[in-house]
């Protein structure tokens, strides 16, 4: 996956709690094999508002999101995820997430941030004020600030979740930094046990 280290943009303002990973991705596509392409269904019901965020052009394409408590909360489901992946969106700011979502999120390489519910408000007026405006989100240095460095907020991460992140590791890159151990017991377990591959040449 890609690596996470800064992103300076735009912010999209959908100042809403208890976001539901159904309003954010509909049931009925669920049924689609593959992992991209969900962003144009993103939002589905809210975007039939002309005046719904994400249908305004000075939001579009913009890398990170501000929303209100509780987001991605209702049933698991990584599509929720990969439709925002799909929209460009790179980081999600919220007073609070839903631990799945979250860690779906933390999967595909999607950073989430947790600030207070004030700051959160902060952020989304200045949004709706000055769509042009940008931030940036700092994983590496834990903080989020606007480019004159005018106003600055420290983010707590799990280590795990930050390491994995800034060096681009999903669960297969995890599992791959050990492929040379994998190997060695592979060659040398009894040979009656079932393989996880089929040898070479055959």
């Amino acid at each position: 996956m890609r690596k996470f280290e800064v992103v300076r943009g735009r912010v999209i303002p959908l100042m809403r709690a208890d976001v539901d990973t159904d309003q954010i991705i509909p049931a009925k596509y669920l049924k689609r094999i593959e992992r991209t392409g969900f962003g144009q269904f993103a939002f589905e019901a809210w975007r039939k508002d002309p005046d719904f965020v994400l249908n305004r052009a000075e939001y579009r394409g913009a890398p990170i999101m501000v929303t209100g408590p509780n987001f991605g909360c209702g049933s698991s489901r990584e599509h929720a995820p990969w439709a925002l992946e799909d929209l460009g969106i790179r980081a999600i700011i919220a007073p609070s997430f839903a631990d799945i979502f979250r860690n779906n999120c933390a999967k595909i390489g999607l950073l989430t941030v947790v600030l207070p519910q004030e700051d959160c408000d902060w952020l989304g007026a200045r949004a709706e004020e000055l769509p042009e405006s940008e931030l940036i989100v700092d994983l590496r240095e834990q903080v989020v600030a606007t480019p004159d460095g005018g106003w600055v907020r420290r983010f707590e991460i799990d280590p795990f979740v930050r390491y994995c992140l800034l060096e681009g590791l999903d669960q297969i890159g995890l599992t791959l930094l050990h492929e040379e151990k994998i190997a060695a017991y592979e060659r040398n377990r009894w040979p009656l046990y079932p393989r996880t591959r089929e040898p070479a040449g055959v």
